[in-house]
């Protein structure tokens, strides 16, 4: 499960204007905004990096464009998905829940998703339990056809903290949850993420199921 939800909620919303939308108290809606996610394995050594670009805004939603690039800067693959504002809450397309990894494994089969999206609602605090969310795959190779299952379970939110990475210094609400994939045998993961007002996701870290770190991710870039 190395980087499962590496790209998990690292999103900068954009409205079709360059002011600031009440749409979400997490993340900024402005047009044109980017920024990069690096991942890294338990050690601290690169993985992948991901470029995040927002585009077809409206008022209620925008679309979310990645371009993962292997630790050489070489393109793996792109990809996007939607996000949605509702009922107090942004609502992610359950596709986000493809990892790096998972993309770069099966860039070149036909794959079909269904699931429930992601949500986060504008107002968190400490102790708040948060919707579960799951993605079904289905891949076919060579007429082979292959199921990929992702559970995002016990999600909680457990504290405030204030985090540094690359990008600067953000007060955090800390979220942790547990995944499950299942593609014949199950496995389970352990996930930690760290969440500011105005920014989005900071750090994610990935354990396996005993709790020992797997791989983390961190923001080395923000442009708005």
């Amino acid at each position: 499960m190395k980087s499962l939800l590496s790209i998990l909620l690292l999103f900068l919303f954009v409205t079709n204007t360059h002011t600031q939308s009440t749409c979400s108290t997490y993340y900024p809606f402005e047009e044109g905004s980017s920024f990069q996610i690096t991942n890294y394995n338990k050690k601290g050594k690169k993985e992948t990096v991901v470029n995040y670009n927002i585009t077809n805004v409206t008022e209620t939603s925008a679309m979310f464009n990645t371009q993962i690039l292997d630790k050489k800067g070489k393109e793996i693959t792109t990809s996007n998905y939607d996000i949605i504002c509702e009922n107090d809450l942004v609502s992610i397309d359950f596709k986000s829940m493809m990892s790096p990894d998972l993309f770069s494994q099966y860039k070149n089969i036909d794959m079909d998703f269904e699931g429930t999206n992601i949500e986060l609602p504008n107002n968190l605090s400490v102790g708040q339990t948060l919707k579960d969310a799951e993605m079904k795959m289905t891949m076919n190779m060579s007429g082979i056809k292959m199921n990929l299952g992702i559970n995002i379970i016990n999600r909680k939110v457990e504290a405030q903290e204030s985090i540094t990475t690359p990008a600067g210094t953000f007060d955090c609400y800390v979220i942790t949850y547990d995944t499950e994939m299942k593609m014949g045998l199950k496995r389970i993961g352990k996930n930690k993420e760290w969440i500011a007002k105005g920014v989005g996701l900071v750090k994610s870290e990935n354990y396996n199921k005993k709790g020992k770190l797997i791989s983390y991710s961190e923001l080395t870039q923000i442009s708005n």
